[in-house]
């Protein structure tokens, strides 16, 4: 393979490799906010677990008022009741009393009610405190793994700075002037594979004296259509048949 080819297929794997490191690292804002919108969204379960919890209280405090209202009126009815000397009026204080009691009733029933949605209700919360307590260690971990990629990400950039700088002072500075202008022209990608008589990232057909002589990788040769650099990749020889 032509030696220059050779370190263009080298050099367009660094920079690819930093293009992608660099577009990770650029992703670490949306991503920790990510991580964040995701304990916000655990807090905010709880936070209306709890709520829903304290309602049920209030909502419990007001009918052991309206059931101490009515008890007192049902107490002051049978007090008059006692007190009472025809039938008219003694009818008439039964049916306080009946209504008093209806009402007790009632509200007891309601309280009964509050008090189950209260034990679900607790169930609830401990459901979205386990909730956030697993979220918030997840999310921990995520974080943790992202600052050892940042520092991966880094290190790997220093790396790839140095091997580009090893290849570019190899080059051939025309060949290098070539890629440097297809790179960015084509969004960083100034080398494409040839294969079955095609370029692989536009598709489109190669002439076939041309794709005849991008299968020697002898020479620097470039797509009529895109531009990009070809290259030739030979498929790996078949395993030999055991006897």
């Amino acid at each position: 393979m032509n030696s220059d080819l050779e370190r263009l297929i080298a050099l367009q794997r660094l920079d690819s490799a930093t293009d992608a490191a660099r577009r990770r690292l650029a992703d670490e804002p949306e991503r920790q906010k990510a991580l964040e919108t995701r304990l916000e969204s655990a807090r905010q379960r709880v936070t209306h677990a709890k709520e829903q919890f304290t309602a049920n209280q209030a909502a419990r405090r007001e009918i052991d008022k309206e059931v101490a209202v009515h008890q007192g009126r049902l107490s002051k009815y049978r007090e008059q009741a006692m007190a009472v000397k025809t039938n008219i009026e003694y009818h008439a204080i039964q049916k306080e009393i009946g209504h008093a009691q209806a009402e007790i009733k009632t509200h007891e029933d309601r309280m009964l009610e509050r008090m189950l949605e209260a034990d679900d209700l607790t169930a609830a919360v401990k459901k979205a405190e386990a909730d956030l307590s697993a979220e918030q260690k997840a999310v921990d971990g995520d974080r943790k793994a992202m600052t050892a990629e940042h520092t991966e990400l880094q290190a790997s950039l220093e790396q790839n700075a140095v091997e580009r700088a090893g290849i570019v002072a190899a080059l051939d500075k025309q060949t290098l002037a070539i890629f440097e202008l297809v790179s960015k022209r084509r969004n960083g990608v100034a080398l494409a594979e040839a294969r079955d008589g095609i370029c692989t990232i536009c598709h489109v057909r190669l002439r076939p004296q041309v794709f005849n002589n991008v299968r020697r990788n002898e020479a620097i040769i470039q797509c009529d259509s895109c531009n990009r650099i070809l290259y030739f990749v030979a498929a790996p020889a078949a395993a030999a048949q055991n006897p």
